[in-house]
């Protein structure tokens, strides 16, 4: 029988709602001269932003989401859901080593792209196959995604190098990554309940009346 307890679903669907409200507010504090499209969420997190202490604690909201979620995932991969709590420490890692206020840090980018490939191949590795498991967890959604979670990263780097539209590209992959958990469970609770009621309503052998072949 598939089940994700209940705390899983608020808590997937707590981080993508917690990350959009923590950088628009950030952005408000920020005023006028931060621009969304071409710089980053980490300027928002920089240590004396005025919007710092608004993305500290929306990271640290988000990994502890993506680690509640991870443990509810039951029917998920043990592999899968460990990379999916290494994705939330690596949130929470990230205001340990915030990004400076001009200039870049060599430890806040090696944590970042941790994250980033941690919660890329997160839904590769939860994958399993057979007639039970929850579309969210099939093999050819879970590969579709990770390529385009990998694609949004190629991107990312592709907007860094060209000085692009830095802003959407990293916007749209978090929220991307930040949504699958989310969708993962939403199919797992909808396919717990049908999996159980087909079992619970599957053939039983014909048992044979005794006293009526008796003699």
């Amino acid at each position: 029988m598939l089940f994700v307890p209940w705390w899983a679903l608020v808590s997937s669907g707590i981080a993508p709602v917690a990350l959009v409200a923590g950088w628009w507010v950030a952005e408000a504090l920020q005023g006028p001269a931060y621009d969304p499209v071409t710089q980053t969420i980490s300027v928002l997190a920089a240590v004396g932003a005025p919007g710092y202490w608004v993305m500290t604690s929306t990271l640290v909201t988000l990994g502890v989401c993506h680690l509640l979620t991870a443990r509810g995932l039951r029917p998920a991969a043990l592999a899968g859901r460990l990379t999916l709590a290494g994705g939330g420490l690596a949130a929470i890692a990230l205001t340990l080593v915030p990004a400076p206020v001009s200039g870049g840090s060599l430890r806040h980018g090696a944590v970042v792209v941790i994250g980033f490939s941690l919660l890329a191949v997160w839904p590769v590795l939860a994958a399993g196959r057979g007639a039970g498991v929850p579309w969210g967890l099939r093999p050819v959604p879970a590969v579709l995604v990770s390529a385009l979670m990998c694609a949004g990263a190629g991107w990312f780097v592709l907007t860094l190098m060209d000085h692009g539209p830095t802003g959407v590209a990293e916007r749209v992959l978090t929220e991307a990554q930040t949504l699958w958990p989310l969708i993962v469970v939403v199919s797992c609770s909808r396919g717990g309940p049908a999996h159980a009621h087909a079992t619970s309503r599957s053939p039983k052998q014909p048992q044979g009346d005794s006293g009526e072949r008796e003699g």
